[in-house]
């Protein structure tokens, strides 16, 4: 069976809900144990993690703000009692919302940053500690992060974050390459989830959207689950400071 999970150990930022839920059952599909982060909506995180047992492998919810280091060192002290090491680490949380440019306040621009990139650099300091050869880290970013000819307008903060990302992730490629842990990105087009309903509900928006889609659909968060699977699986041992696009085409028009 190609793809097996069986018996690794997974967390998973941001994990109740939305891409992180997908990717979450996507790795307990795949056999692996689950670690389900959430913020604020302990209910969720419940939910999933009931899922989770469904198909027969543990799952547990870790509540945390990951853009705090003492929250982050507590996760991961808690990640250790539940599993002793951590073979996977996917970081997923992320917020977005939009805004004209001269309208972003600091505090504002702080939060996004902090939370979307910020996270990211303080889970994986954490994660490395109790991370064996061959573990794999995988970030989510965004089609939205420069480099390839694709802009929003007034998502400022969350380009600038999710960018971040991937030059983050690049560099500790390189470092983590000589401790035999691959590091790479996802970034994901338009995914159907709570974050982009306010976008998609608009039909006008919504149909221009899709005419730059060749699939002609929009993303689910399975279709970024399954991908965060074949990175976190053995047969992706030779991946690492990539960046998988998986957003149905849009960068090919």
């Amino acid at each position: 069976m190609i793809f097996n999970l069986s018996g690794k150990k997974a967390l998973v930022t941001g994990g109740s809900q939305g891409i992180g839920r997908g990717i979450a059952l996507s790795l307990a599909k795949a056999g692996a144990l689950v670690a389900v982060n959430y913020h604020s909506n302990l209910e969720k995180a419940k939910a999933v993690v009931s899922e989770i047992k469904t198909l027969g492998v543990d799952s547990f919810s870790i509540q945390a703000d990951v853009s705090k280091r003492e929250d982050v060192i507590k996760m991961f002290n808690e990640v250790k009692n539940n599993f002793e090491q951590l073979n996977i680490l996917v970081n997923n949380a992320g917020i977005v919302f939009m805004k004209s440019f001269t309208n972003i306040a600091e505090e504002e621009w702080d939060k996004v940053i902090d939370t979307n990139l910020k996270s990211q650099f303080l889970c994986i300091q954490e994660a490395v500690k109790i991370m064996p050869n061959g573990g794999r880290i995988i970030n989510i970013a965004s089609i939205a992060s420069g480099g390839v000819g694709v802009g929003f307008g007034k998502v400022a903060h969350y380009a600038a974050s999710k960018g971040g990302i991937i030059g983050l992730t690049e560099d500790l490629a390189i470092e983590l390459g000589e401790k035999g842990i691959n590091i790479n990105v996802i970034a994901p087009g338009i995914i159907e989830t709570d974050m982009t309903t306010m976008l998609l509900s608009d039909e006008k928006t919504k149909n221009s959207l899709l005419a730059r889609i060749p699939k002609r659909r929009f993303g689910k968060p399975d279709d970024i689950g399954t991908t965060a699977v074949f990175l976190a699986s053995d047969e992706a041992d030779y991946i690492t400071g990539s960046v998988i696009y998986v957003d149905g085409g849009w960068l090919t028009q």
